[in-house]
């Protein structure tokens, strides 16, 4: 709560000396996301996003192929989310998602801050940046076995946080982005890492008139020491979340066609737990529907 609390003084401050500018907006993304990744672009005052992600299962591998339809048969994660523009560049966020871990029936609180917002032939406005934080609280029943994901003994164990920088820029037709970002959870097992560093990027370029072409990628920087106990005690070996997707634009909204190997659609999971290999088709088709509405003018 203090992330949102934070925002809102941020936002409040800054606009007392926010100053109109005669250079045009140059939008960088096209939402608010791309696959995994949070972006600079923020919903707009007075809008409302509704924003619906599904994740199915995996296309190849053991638990893929025909006979589960390469996927289709399983829904892995799914993600439904409502956003506000309080503010032109705060954004505040409840979302629910299933999960696919034993940390599952997920509740998120969030927030976004626009910086800054690159502008046309402004020289003082060469990028955009903007701060994304979140509150995510797992709701499941706690195991009655020691040592699990979800051996929650109290409520803070329940809790993880991120804290996410996001530097974005348009060059010509291309947009690229980074996003460094730093993962805490309230509890992990006793061989894991409860902070966790991961460094991510984006990239976006048209390949038709209402049709992009969209990458993202992200590394978690894990110790080996947590990589060697996960191999040991769980059989786990962890891979660095991929995603490619082809966004179509419409006058309504924002569909996007999204394959990757990350089973989980938060940010507190999949960087922590993807465990899914591309290389093995143990990747996964999904979808993103993004909508807008006006609540007030």
């Amino acid at each position: 709560m203090k992330q949102l609390l934070l925002l809102l003084l941020l936002s409040l401050s800054l606009s007392l000396f926010a100053q109109d500018s005669t250079h045009r907006k140059v939008e960088i993304f096209s939402s608010t996301k791309t696959i995994n990744a949070r972006t600079t672009e923020v919903t707009g005052r007075g809008k409302l996003d509704f924003n619906v992600t599904h994740n199915f299962g995996d296309v190849g591998g053991s638990n893929g192929g025909l006979k589960r339809f390469f996927g289709l048969d399983n829904a892995s994660d799914v993600r439904i989310a409502f956003t506000v523009g309080v503010t032109d560049h705060l954004d505040l966020g409840l979302a629910r998602a299933k999960g696919a871990g034993p940390q599952n029936q997920l509740i998120e609180l969030s927030g976004k801050y626009q910086f800054m917002q690159q502008r046309e032939n402004d020289p003082s406005h060469p990028l955009a940046i903007a701060f994304f934080t979140n509150i995510v609280v797992a709701a499941n029943t706690a195991s009655s076995i020691a040592g699990q994901e979800n051996s929650y003994k109290d409520f803070s164990d329940r809790i993880s946080d991120v804290y996410q920088v996001i530097l974005a820029k348009k060059i010509g037709s291309a947009s690229l982005q980074l996003n460094p970002t730093l993962l805490t959870r309230g509890y992990a097992l006793s061989y894991d890492q409860k902070n966790l560093f991961a460094l991510g990027g984006a990239f976006r370029i048209p390949i038709g008139r209402r049709m992009n072409l969209v990458i993202d990628y992200f590394h978690p920087f894990r110790s080996q020491a947590t990589k060697d106990s996960f191999q040991v005690n769980n059989n786990y070996k962890f891979y660095d979340p991929l995603g490619i997707g082809f966004e179509f634009l419409t006058a309504g909204h924002v569909f996007r066609m999204n394959f990757t190997n990350t089973t989980e659609i938060l940010e507190n999971r999949f960087i922590p737990r993807t465990i899914t290999s591309w290389g093995k088709g143990q990747f996964r088709w999904g979808f993103n529907i993004s909508r807008k509405f006006t609540l007030w003018r």
